[in-house]
């Protein structure tokens, strides 16, 4: 019988969630974000928490939880603003239109009532 490993399970997710976005962020610190700042004014720097520092902190176990309702705001935030017109649409290839933001959402969400799991940096704190 296969035993349940629900630790490297979280670990998994923490890498998909906090990996994948990263790339987000990474690209958003490269090619800029002047298309958000003249969009949502001074807030638009707030991409640099929900994008670069939550998902860092989702990858190495640092604060999980409090890291994962940043993530599951920036999300929403894009969701609402940069994606709202697909809110209710399924795109070309028959899948609901904000799939991978919501992805994002639910498996920071996910984060956020499990925690970290042993396998991260910081694991003692009501936060991890």
């Amino acid at each position: 019988m296969i035993s349940k490993n629900t630790d490297l399970g979280l670990l998994l997710l923490r890498i998909s969630v906090g990996g994948l976005m990263l790339f987000h962020g990474v690209a958003k610190l490269i090619h800029g974000i002047s298309f958000l700042v003249e969009n949502m004014g001074a807030f638009g720097y707030a991409v640099y928490i929900g994008e670069v520092l939550a998902p860092i902190a989702i990858l190495i176990g640092f604060r999980t939880r409090i890291a994962a309702v940043l993530l599951a705001i920036t999300c929403v935030v894009a969701i609402a603003t940069a994606h709202a017109q697909d809110i209710f649409s399924i795109s070309e290839h028959g899948g609901y239109a904000n799939e991978l933001l919501m992805l994002y959402l639910l498996g920071s969400v996910a984060l956020f009532f499990t925690g970290a799991g042993k396998y991260a940096v910081s694991k003692t704190n009501n936060w991890d």
